[in-house]
């Protein structure tokens, strides 16, 4: 008699909570240290997917101690020194997750950069060859080209929780001195053959996972946002109730400083009318942008990263400064709607002509920003 097949286990349904945002632990750097030793000590494994993952201790050794702690949810981020390889600004840490009863702790090295578009990222791989040098960017999508499908990097996959943005960069901005260090790109990250986009299983199989239970998704999975017209940016639609909440919805203001967008950048953490997404508004002297939203589910990967994402058409998120027109063909500025190009990094243009006429950055100026003027040029049309 045939054995009865057993239905697999559908993943659990992931808790949503809105919290303030973390900051980082009031605790010495030698404390720190001393607290994420005391966790080796009492048996947690070290796990690391570079080239010291047959030795993780070595990067120890080698300088990568923690000196910070941000706590988020169950997971805690221990930060290394912030450290600078060419424009890769980023720090080296260890991401300590709450172990299952009975199941030993793990803590697994990985690296996380500051973007351009002034949000962390956590990288989860890297290619590096006589013609490749670039870190790799979390899942991957197809995306419809023309008569083609083509396979393309899911970016804010690999975005850090909005939560944690602040403390990350409270801790770039407090570091005085910053080494140069070309070596931990290698030491933490697993190298990938040249054309491989999508991250690897220990990336993609906690998403995969998470997904399986279809209350996890946000919207179905379906997009929270979309244009009702190709290349019409005014033609902008939100889901119900997914749409920015700017009268009730704002949970937090926190700024930095941008040499790429000319000043203070003022960082705005808003909620959805329906409270299950949180948009980063991000307004510099001349640009207002749109990183992409996150979930508000509670549950992170060992990349520190939320294991649930929201779809939503990439062009409702383009930074202040995109890449255009480069030799690489790389363009991610609606096509009519570039801008002048930035003065001192020729790769990238100016996203305004495209960014201020989207409806909702109009109502975050006139509602959030209350009527505060725009810089001159970001009322120049379009030159190419």
């Amino acid at each position: 008699m045939a054995t009865p097949r057993r239905r697999p286990t559908r993943p659990p349904e992931i808790p949503r909570r809105v919290v303030a945002s973390a900051v980082p632990a009031p605790l010495t750097p030698r404390r720190v240290e001393r607290e994420f030793r005391d966790r080796i000590a009492r048996g947690a494994l070290l796990c690391c997917d570079g080239s010291a993952h047959a030795r993780p201790a070595l990067l120890l050794s080698r300088g990568y101690v923690p000196r910070f702690r941000v706590d988020l949810f169950d997971t805690a981020y221990y930060l290394s020194a912030v450290r600078q390889y060419e424009d890769l600004r980023y720090t080296v840490g260890w991401v300590v997750a709450a172990a299952r009863p009975g199941a030993r702790e793990q803590i697994h090295a990985r690296l996380f950069y500051k973007d351009v578009s002034l949000i962390w990222r956590a990288a989860s791989h890297f290619a590096r060859s006589a013609h490749e040098n670039w870190i790799g960017k979390g899942d991957a999508r197809l995306v419809r080209d023309g008569a083609w499908d083509v396979e393309t990097s899911h970016e804010s996959t690999t975005d850090l929780p909005l939560e944690v943005q602040d403390a990350f960069e409270q801790i770039n901005r407090a570091a005085k001195l910053v080494r140069y260090d070309p070596y931990a790109v290698e030491r933490v990250l697993r190298r990938a053959p040249d054309d491989r986009i999508r991250a690897y299983a220990s990336f993609t199989l906690p998403r995969r996972r998470a997904r399986a239970n279809p209350r996890n998704l946000v919207n179905g999975g379906r997009p929270i946002a979309r244009f009702a017209r190709t290349g019409d940016p005014e033609s902008l639609r939100f889901a119900r109730g997914f749409e920015p909440d700017f009268a009730r919805g704002v949970l937090e203001q926190s700024d930095l400083h941008s040499s790429l967008y000319g000043g203070t950048v003022c960082r705005f953490r808003i909620l959805s009318r329906n409270r299950l997404i949180q948009y980063l508004f991000m307004a510099g002297p001349h640009h207002v942008w749109i990183i992409p939203p996150q979930a508000t589910t509670t549950e992170l990967s060992s990349f520190g990263v939320r294991t649930i994402d929201v779809a939503v058409d990439d062009d409702l998120c383009v930074p202040g400064w995109e890449y255009h027109g480069g030799s690489d063909g790389l363009d991610q500025i609606p096509a009519g709607f570039a801008g002048e190009i930035h003065p001192r990094d020729p790769s990238r243009a100016d996203a305004s002509p495209w960014l201020e006429r989207l409806p909702v950055i109009r109502a975050f100026r006139r509602t959030v920003l209350r009527g505060r003027p725009r810089a001159q040029f970001v009322a120049h049309r379009p030159i190419c």
